[in-house]
C-alpha cells in the first residue's frame, strides 16, 4: 500500500493513501480512536479494496480539524454539527475564523523564558521550591520539556509584580495565596461579561448551529471590537475602588485613635443616594465621609447619654 505516488498516467500526482495503522501515524491518533470517529459518523469510510481498507488525505485533513478543534475545548458532538454543515456545502470558513479570533492572543504580552538560577536570584538568592512548585501549580511557571533548570514565563508582567512585592517584603506563599483568590474573582468577572455580552450581542450570530459564514463573520468582527472592552472596564473601576478604599485606608491609619483592633475592621453601610447628594452638597464631596462620621458618633453619643439618663431616673424612683 502507497502512502503517496505517481498515477499510471505520466505527469499526475495520486493523491496519498494509508491503511489505518498509517492514518495512525500520520494524524497523531490511535488506530482505536479512528475507528470510533467512524462509529460516530466523524469520519468517512475508507474505501474497501479486496480485504483492505483505504485511506485517503480527505481523512487524514479530518482528523488534523477533528483534533485541532478538541484542542479548543469543543466536544464530540459539536464537531460533528460543524463537520456535517461543511459536509453539506455550508462551509467553515466563517466559523474556523471565528473559532481562531476567540482563541487568538487576548493579550499583547509575549511569553519569556527564565533558568532557575535567575528565577533565584530574583526572589531573594535562596532556592525554594515549594515557591516554585506553587507558581507552576498556578501556571506562572511552565517546564520546558527536556530543558532542565528552564521554565516558560506565560506573563512575564504577572512575574515582575510577584518580584516587587517579594522586595516589598511580603513573603512568596502569601503572594501565590493572594493570586489564587484574585483568579477565583477575575474568572466570575470574564463570565459574567460573557454572560453579558452573549446574551445582548452574540445570541442572535449563535441562535442556530452552526451559524452561517456570514454571521460568524460579523461575530468574529464584534469579537475583536469588544476584545478590549472587558479590561477597559476592570481597569477604570479598579482605579477608581483603589482610590476610594486607599483614601479611606490612609486616613483611618492616621486617625489619632489609630486604626481598629484585630477583628474591627470597618464595615460599608450603603446609604441612599438622596443622603450622600444632600451631604455633598452641605460640605461638599471631599467633607462627606469625615461628616457622616462624625455624624454617627455624635449620634451614638447622645443614644448613650439618653440610656444613662434614662437608667439613673429609674434607680431615682426605686430609692
Amino acid at each position: 500500500m502507497t502512502q503517496s505516488g505517481q498515477t499510471a498516467q505520466s505527469g499526475q500526482t495520486a493523491s496519498a493513501e494509508y491503511r489505518i495503522e498509517d492514518l495512525a501515524h500520520h494524524s497523531g491518533t490511535t488506530v482505536r480512536t479512528i475507528r470510533a470517529y467512524q462509529d460516530r459518523g466523524l469520519l468517512p469510510k475508507p474505501e474497501r479494496r479486496g480485504r483492505s481498507n483505504v485511506y485517503g488525505d480527505a481523512h487524514l485533513s479530518r482528523l488534523h480539524r477533528i483534533a485541532d478543534l478538541l484542542e479548543r475545548g469543543y466536544t464530540l458532538a459539536s464537531i460533528k454539527e460543524l463537520l456535517e454543515a461543511w459536509d453539506t456545502g455550508r462551509g467553515l470558513g466563517g466559523v474556523l475564523g471565528l473559532v481562531a479570533e476567540v482563541h487568538g492572543p487576548w493579550t499583547d504580552e509575549e511569553p519569556d523564558r527564565i533558568s532557575r538560577a535567575e528565577l533565584d536570584a530574583t526572589f531573594g538568592g535562596t532556592p525554594d521550591e515549594r515557591a516554585v512548585e506553587e507558581a507552576i501549580e498556578l501556571g506562572v511557571l511552565e517546564r520546558v520539556p527536556g530543558r532542565e533548570g528552564e521554565y516558560l514565563v506565560p506573563s512575564p508582567q504577572e512575574l515582575a509584580v510577584a518580584a516587587e512585592l517579594y522586595a516589598a517584603g511580603v513573603p512568596l506563599l502569601a503572594i501565590s495565596g493572594h493570586l489564587r483568590e484574585l483568579r477565583g474573582q477575575v474568572e466570575h468577572i470574564a463570565s459574567r461579561f460573557l454572560e453579558f455580552t452573549t446574551e445582548h450581542v452574540f445570541a442572535r450570530y449563535l441562535g442556530h448551529r452552526p451559524p452561517t459564514d456570514a454571521d460568524a463573520a460579523e461575530a468574529a468582527t464584534l469579537v475583536r471590537r469588544l476584545r478590549p472592552l472587558a479590561q477597559q472596564t476592570v481597569d477604570a473601576e479598579l482605579a477608581r475602588a483603589m482610590r476610594t478604599f486607599a483614601t479611606r485606608h490612609l486616613q483611618l491609619h492616621l486617625s489619632p485613635d489609630g486604626p481598629p483592633p484585630a477583628g474591627g475592621e470597618p464595615r460599608a453601610v450603603p446609604l441612599p443616594a438622596s443622603t450622600v447628594n444632600a451631604v455633598d452638597a452641605l460640605v461638599g464631596p471631599e467633607n462627606a465621609s469625615a461628616f457622616i462620621t462624625a455624624a454617627t458618633e455624635r449620634e451614638l453619643h447622645a443614644r448613650t447619654l439618653d440610656t444613662l439618663a434614662a437608667n439613673n431616673g429609674k434607680q431615682e424612683r426605686v430609692i
